[in-house]
């Protein structure tokens, strides 16, 4: 019984963490799920009729959840999507720069303008991801946000669209 009441209250977690989201978009104008799920499909659009990628990044958990993007978008949308979180990618690049700057490298490396880049982070604080989020703008890239933890936190106001979620459970 007891996995039922934790099954309950994990499922009740996550129903919590849909219906709280807050959507922004670059100005930080908070703006409706329905506009900002309809800008982020756009984007997803014009990347496709153009021939670019979807990239992806995170850390840790959302490290899967980038790889579980990419090959989605890949297999179901006949979508390009590269995740960057192969494991001797991001040795060399921290060995070669440093953890810092792992994403900011494969995106230098990989990215092209048209690409947009989905940067996922839990708390929201991790300054790879900032800096990889940083250098797809550079080249001309969407960057679209997803954090969690405290409101306003770094990340959820650095993409074109941000999504945060009030919550601090992974």
């Amino acid at each position: 019984m007891e996995q039922t009441t934790n099954l309950g209250a994990y499922a009740s977690k996550i129903a919590d963490c849909i219906t709280n989201a807050k959507f922004r978009m670059a100005e930080k104008k908070e703006v409706s799920e329905q506009e900002a799920v309809g800008e982020i499909e756009n984007i997803i659009k014009e990347v496709k009729a153009n021939k670019k990628k979807l990239l992806f990044i995170g850390n840790g958990g959302s490290a899967t959840i980038a790889s579980h993007f990419a090959e989605d978008f890949s297999k179901m949308a006949n979508i390009r999507g590269l995740a960057f979180n192969d494991g001797p990618l991001l040795t060399c690049l921290s060995n070669d720069y440093s953890f810092e700057q792992c994403f900011e490298k494969a995106i230098e490396i990989y990215a092209d303008a048209g690409d947009a880049l989905f940067a996922i982070s839990s708390s929201g604080k991790s300054p790879n991801i900032r800096n990889g989020a940083e250098a797809a703008k550079k080249l001309g890239c969407k960057v679209i946000t997803l954090s969690g933890f405290e409101d306003g936190n770094p990340r959820s106001q650095l993409g074109d669209i941000n999504i945060y979620t009030p919550s601090s459970s992974y």
